[in-house]
């Protein structure tokens, strides 16, 4: 762990504007620390590989700049500022060029390390959009992975719900500081984020929200992350640029498909013709990660790797045994030909509300496939095999 000096110093070098993840990467290498740069000389800095107007930033600072993050990480034992050499600091976005030389988090540090999936999307998604969000989420966090996005309106809010529903855990890349809650609406999602999931940002504390912030947090949502899947998105959606981001990453991307009349299918359609996977069961995501997140495992937590999640073999066995009581009275009720919904629910005898949430999570399982006119089907393990 990096003494208290050496901690302070590198949120004090952080808080200059023109210092970034490369420049604080270069101050840390040539200097042997932060602590030790705080008194070097201009020509010593530039030595490093500081630009002019970084250090002329950084001399601008007050020599207490940072105190007002150093009373956030002490006021709560939530708070955390995590530098590369802190165990905590997740390994996958420790391969991207770009990443940031401090991580503020508030709520369970450890999530950073745990497997991740990424889900992005519009701020003003259609109803399907938000169905499919909470829906994918709730899955996926019911499955072991912790569902990572960007406490936006819209898709991220509904992501965000579904995992922390799930029963699972939630992870929000903000750009902003973690003591501005933005947007106010989120407000108690903000909360329940930071008793069940972690908030994250590499702002310090007090910076405000603005809109060139979001592009560059975008990287860490996908960085973070095995994958990421976009929900909905127009074709001028930021949503892509996430989706640009974890590509370069070599990250998976997939999207899911919509109408062709709806404008925020077009963004999911463009990605799926610049290679992205179509995705229509959160099934396909966890098959398609999991020799990647195999491999991690085996490297990074080889404790977790009895989790059948990650068992690739693992997804053809499904199987009513394994389900909620409610869930396997649906699928029981279910033949491997239509059935209409009306029949589901006589014979169940659960609400008809009840009965369309479940069969849209089996839909999401690869369990049972919608037939149209408000029919569904079983689907046999050679069906759901893909």
């Amino acid at each position: 762990m990096l003494s208290e000096q050496e901690l302070r110093a590198r949120l004090h070098f952080w808080r200059a504007k023109g210092i970034g993840p490369g420049s604080m990467r270069r101050i840390v290498e040539f200097f042997g620390s932060a602590a030790d740069a705080l008194h070097a000389s201009d020509n010593a800095l530039v030595e490093a590989g500081l630009k002019a107007e970084g250090i002329q930033a950084y001399r601008a600072l007050p020599a207490d700049a940072a105190a007002v993050d150093w009373h956030w990480l002490n006021a709560s034992e939530q708070h955390h500022v995590l530098v590369p050499e802190d165990p905590r600091y997740p390994s996958l976005l420790k391969t991207i060029r770009t990443a940031p030389g401090v991580l503020f988090v508030n709520g369970n540090a450890e999530l950073l390390n745990d497997p991740q999936i990424a889900m992005v999307g519009s701020r003003n998604p259609t109803q399907g959009g938000k169905d499919n969000a909470r829906a994918f989420a709730h899955y996926f966090a019911n499955n072991g992975l912790s569902v990572t996005s960007g406490l936006a309106a819209g898709i991220d809010a509904y992501s965000h719900e579904g995992a922390l529903d799930g029963g699972g855990h939630t992870l929000a890349i903000v750009g902003n500081g973690l003591d501005i809650v933005y947007p106010l609406r989120n407000k108690a999602l903000y909360s329940r984020i930071a008793q069940q999931g972690a908030l994250i940002s590499e702002f310090p504390i007090g910076t405000q929200a603005h809109a060139q912030h979001f592009p560059r947090r975008n990287r860490i949502i996908s960085a973070l992350s095995f994958g990421v899947l976009v929900v909905e998105a127009t074709l001028q959606s930021g949503t892509l640029i996430t989706a640009r981001h974890a590509m370069e990453q070599g990250r998976e991307v997939f999207a899911i498909p919509g109408s062709i009349h709806n404008p925020l299918a077009r963004g999911c359609h463009h990605l799926i013709r610049q290679g992205a996977k179509l995705v229509e069961t959160a099934m396909d995501v966890l098959e398609e990660i999991a020799p990647q997140l195999n491999a991690w495992l085996q490297q990074d937590k080889p404790s977790l790797l009895k989790n059948t999640l990650y068992d690739v073999t693992a997804y053809e066995v499904t199987s009513a045994d394994n389900l909620d009581p409610d869930y396997a009275k649906v699928l029981d009720a279910l033949g491997y030909e239509a059935v209409a919904i009306d029949q589901i629910i006589l014979n169940t005898g659960l609400t008809a509300e009840t009965v369309s949430s479940i069969l849209l999570m089996l839909e999401l399982q690869g369990l049972v496939a919608a037939c149209g006119g408000g029919h569904y089907m079983r689907l046999s393990p050679r069906e759901r095999i893909k």
